[in-house]
């Protein structure tokens, strides 16, 4: 009796092992492909991108299945999410409207990012595409209807460089980023009653896209 139950015990024991091992396998498997999966390709300018966010390999070939052959797909790396990198958009309502589709058919969220046709670096800075989350505080953004020569207007009022950001899946122009309530609350009332369409939003849900964007 005893030597049964000590057979069963190392025959649990063998697949428990196994088990484990298997689980680990998969997931040292699953970490060596996200190393190998690309940082996603910039935005063309004048571009709107649809970044999905698809962690697994599911997730990526159900969204496939949803999408249309025309629209151009690949996987990429974005920030720290692996993503299905969707371009071609030359209206944000077009890239709007294919989020909120993702969204309800497939379940995945997507976030629109793009590069102004009009807004460009200083030739003398180099041009990367590292896109980060701001930090802790306050951000007032400024909606820019499609008309970059709103930045040169806005740095004019804020008295310094204006960057551009992403925030809620729309591009923005950033007027400021401080840590400071009543300095952000101040600019906000100030480019409000100049007549830009400002908005003050927790920072760490903003994405900088652009430092500075000159004309």
């Amino acid at each position: 009796m005893y030597q049964i139950v000590m057979r069963r015990f190392t025959t649990l024991s063998a697949a428990l092992v196994l088990a484990m091992s298997s689980l680990i396998a998969v997931k040292v498997s699953s970490v060596a492909a996200q190393k190998n999966i690309p940082v996603c390709q910039a935005p063309t300018a004048g571009e709107y991108l649809l970044l999905v966010i698809s962690p697994t390999q599911d997730n990526q070939t159900q969204l496939r299945r949803t999408l249309p052959n025309e629209l151009k797909t690949t996987t990429c790396r974005y920030l720290n999410d692996t993503v299905t990198r969707i371009g071609g958009f030359k209206k944000i309502d077009d890239a709007n409207r294919w989020a909120r589709y993702v969204n309800s058919v497939v379940g995945l969220s997507a976030i629109i990012t793009t590069r102004p046709a009009d807004v460009q670096q200083a030739r003398s800075q180099a041009v990367t595409y590292n896109p980060q989350s701001l930090g802790m505080g306050y951000a007032v953004l400024v909606d820019y209807f499609n008309r970059p020569e709103l930045a040169t207007q806005l740095q004019q009022v804020v008295g310094g460089d204006v960057g551009f950001v992403s925030y809620g899946q729309r591009p923005y122009l950033l007027a400021v980023y401080t840590t400071n309530q009543k300095e952000a609350y101040n600019t906000l009332q100030n480019l409000n009653e100049r007549g830009f369409s400002s908005y003050l939003v927790d920072s760490r849900k903003v994405l900088l896209l652009r430092s500075v964007v000159r004309l």
